[in-house]
């Protein structure tokens, strides 16, 4: 079972961030004393969970797990899309700084989620790769019969689920700590009304 450097495994960490996010969610947010920690954390880092998330100004992992410099690894892309250098800050996370759980957290209202749904097709820039790595995921939302937000929302979670299959595929680092128990995954989605996370999956 992998540990973090505070010895804690996958599970227990997901513990601790689920309890953060309910302190985020009541507005009870943990004190702490950045001035110091800054200091400590120039002599490297043990963060304990890496995290995949939108770059959606409204979801930043740290604030909503409430969680401090030096606790995440976050890597944060536009509707969570996934390409070599996202997999790779992913991969270093896992098979350097050895964290014992990986966390997939998308969002409700995902404007990357909306446009693949809305415009498949989209030609704009480099706004188009990224409405073309979700358009599989509202392909496959579709076939719900749901429409409006509904179907913006299954195609959400269509989406990342795929997410979890795309890295243990594309990622031999990231597939061996799974396939070994060294590394817990767990995929969620943050909603914006409340300011909680909930589970979709996860492999504990």
């Amino acid at each position: 079972m992998a540990h973090s450097p505070q010895g804690l495994n996958g599970k227990q960490v997901w513990q601790r961030l689920i309890a953060g996010n309910m302190r985020f969610v009541q507005g009870l947010f943990q004190g702490r004393n950045l001035l110091d920690l800054r200091r400590t954390l120039t002599q490297g880092q043990q963060p304990e969970a890496a995290v995949l998330c939108c770059s959606d100004s409204r979801v930043p992992a740290e604030i909503i797990f409430d969680q401090s410099l030096g606790d995440l690894f976050v890597v944060r892309t536009a509707g969570l899309v996934l390409e070599p250098t996202s997999i790779g800050s992913l991969e270093y996370a896992v098979g350097h700084l050895r964290v014992p759980l990986l966390v997939i957290k998308g969002h409700e209202g995902c404007g990357a989620v909306t446009a693949a749904v809305a415009h498949p097709e989209a030609a704009e820039s480099y706004i188009e790769s990224i409405v073309k790595q979700i358009a599989p995921a509202a392909a496959q939302a579709r076939l719900s019969g749901k429409s409006g937000h509904d179907l913006v929302e299954e195609a959400t979670e269509q989406h990342l689920k795929s997410l979890e299959e795309t890295l243990r595929r594309e990622s031999r680092v990231i597939a061996a700590a799974l396939d070994r128990g060294r590394l817990d995954l767990v995929v969620v989605k943050y909603l914006l009304h409340s300011g909680k996370v909930e589970i979709l999956n996860a492999t504990f």
